[in-house]
């Protein structure tokens, strides 16, 4: 006997959202759309189609925008993966609500789930869509908690689970329940969410509903859930992949601490640990250590290189010795020499670092030669492009360029030159040269006195 509750899954629309810009994850979204990054050796959105097809969903609509041709490359009309998959372009963003509704006349059911595309989840599908008519719900939310909610938008419940309220990110939250980015509503609830306009879920269609009188339930998942919006979540999360933590159909039962493709060669002695998935065609040398890192496709990490948790290489070649991140990313056209340093937070694209030679802090460098034993400070940046031309900045060996230096391209810095922090260096500097570009320093005694005392009692008459 079929218990009422359940949901056939087979008559259930899935509506996944994936026309963001993925702005937080820049520069790794400006080449391909947040959804399509690789995620422990796949696009992520192959995992979220996985789960999917593994709850016998069959229909699926991508509401894309972004790069939006980049989705039907990939995925075709998900035969592949056994779904039914058709596209929808947003001509311009209209927010998760009027996104769902944009797709509204695809539908073929009358139940959909809605996705947002950047969620790592392992809610049980079934369960959520049997909760949801078990309820008689119009609207139901996956709902997870956290430890600070503050950052995210809450959702309190009543003790069955109906939701009584919708409070965007606040400072003294009621509830440790937030939206989860998954929801199931019944198909006369979507017809009413106005078309042709930017909409808001949050803030305008869910308040709408219990201002209404329609049931929205909340539906507590206590599996695995990350939001992939930043370069930490990304890492993290396609590490949770590779090691079992966070679930996911398409590595068909795969765990460890490492993934290595087809066409990948590590060498014996190399260490990979904490999730590192290694691209195909990459090359990791003997004694090189890999501590969560996701390398693409074609790198070269050479014997007793170090490449740190949260770094993304992609195109690069890292010697002997040298040290990468944490929290780096380097692009096609990077070679670090043997015992090179990049740390956290510095992009390095087509741009070589000698031996010896670091950059430790928050920098860019660009079409970039930086000698042997040279020290980049931390901010510096190469000013590598006029918007039509990219030019090179040369970097002597043993050169030494303070914080927050500009090298506006083309540039060359010599030998043992120290280029003074906070300048502006858009002429050559000479070997052994001290360049400071700074304006000259304003020094009024007494002014910061004076200043506090005439607000302070212009403050106190009013």
């Amino acid at each position: 006997m079929v218990n009422p509750a359940e949901v056939n899954p087979a008559e259930v629309d899935a509506v996944v959202l994936v026309g963001g810009m993925g702005t937080r994850l820049r520069p790794l979204t400006l080449s391909a759309p947040k959804p399509m990054l690789p995620t422990a050796g796949l696009p992520f959105l192959t995992h979220l189609l996985s789960r999917i097809a593994d709850a016998g969903i069959e229909h699926v609509i991508l509401g894309t925008s972004f790069k939006a041709a980049v989705f039907e490359s990939e995925f075709g009309d998900g035969s592949k993966l056994g779904l039914q998959i058709e596209y929808v372009v947003e001509d311009e963003p209209l927010g998760t609500g009027g996104g769902i509704a944009n797709v509204a006349s695809r539908l073929r059911y009358d139940t959909a789930v809605i996705f947002n595309g950047d969620v790592l989840s392992g809610c049980d599908l079934r369960a959520l869509l049997d909760s949801h008519s078990s309820n008689d719900a119009d609207v139901t939310l996956q709902l997870v908690r956290v430890g600070d909610p503050r950052a995210f938008g809450c959702v309190p419940t009543d003790s069955s689970g109906t939701v009584t309220a919708f409070l965007e990110k606040t400072q003294d939250p009621p509830t440790d329940q937030i939206n989860a980015g998954c929801y199931v509503f019944d198909r006369s609830v979507i017809d009413q969410i106005p078309k042709g306009r930017a909409v808001s879920v949050e803030r305008e269609v869910f308040p709408g509903l219990l201002s209404n009188g329609l049931k929205v339930c909340g539906y507590v998942d206590s599996t695995y859930w990350r939001d992939m919006g930043t370069p930490e979540d990304f890492v993290r999360g396609s590490a949770d992949l590779v090691r079992g933590i966070a679930p996911s159909p398409a590595l068909k039962g795969q765990r460890g601490e490492s993934l290595v493709h087809d066409g990948a060669a590590v060498a014996p002695g190399a260490l990979l640990i904490g999730g590192t998935v290694i691209g195909r065609g990459a090359e990791i040398g003997a004694g090189a250590r890999l501590d969560g890192a996701v390398i693409f496709d074609g790198v070269r990490v050479e014997a007793g290189a170090v490449v740190h948790s949260f770094s993304h290489l992609e195109g690069a070649i890292v010697e002997a010795g040298a040290s990468v991140g944490p929290f780096a990313r380097l692009r096609p056209g990077t070679r670090l020499g043997a015992r090179a340093r990049v740390g956290n937070f510095v992009e390095t694209k087509n741009a070589s670092l000698a031996a010896g030679a670091k950059a430790n802090h928050l920098t860019y460098l660009g079409d970039a030669e930086v000698g042997a034993g040279a020290n980049i400070g931390a901010g510096t940046i190469t000013c590598n492009y006029d918007g039509y031309f990219k030019y090179k900045t040369v970097i002597g060996e043993r050169a030494f360029i303070g914080s927050n230096s500009a090298l506006i391209a083309p540039v060359r810095i010599g030998a043992d030159a120290i280029v003074a922090a906070g300048s502006a260096v858009s002429r050559d500097v000479a070997d052994g040269e001290l360049r400071m570009v700074r304006a000259e320093q304003l020094v009024k005694p007494g002014w910061a006195d004076r200043f506090h005392d005439a607000m302070k009692k212009k403050k106190a008459e009013k």
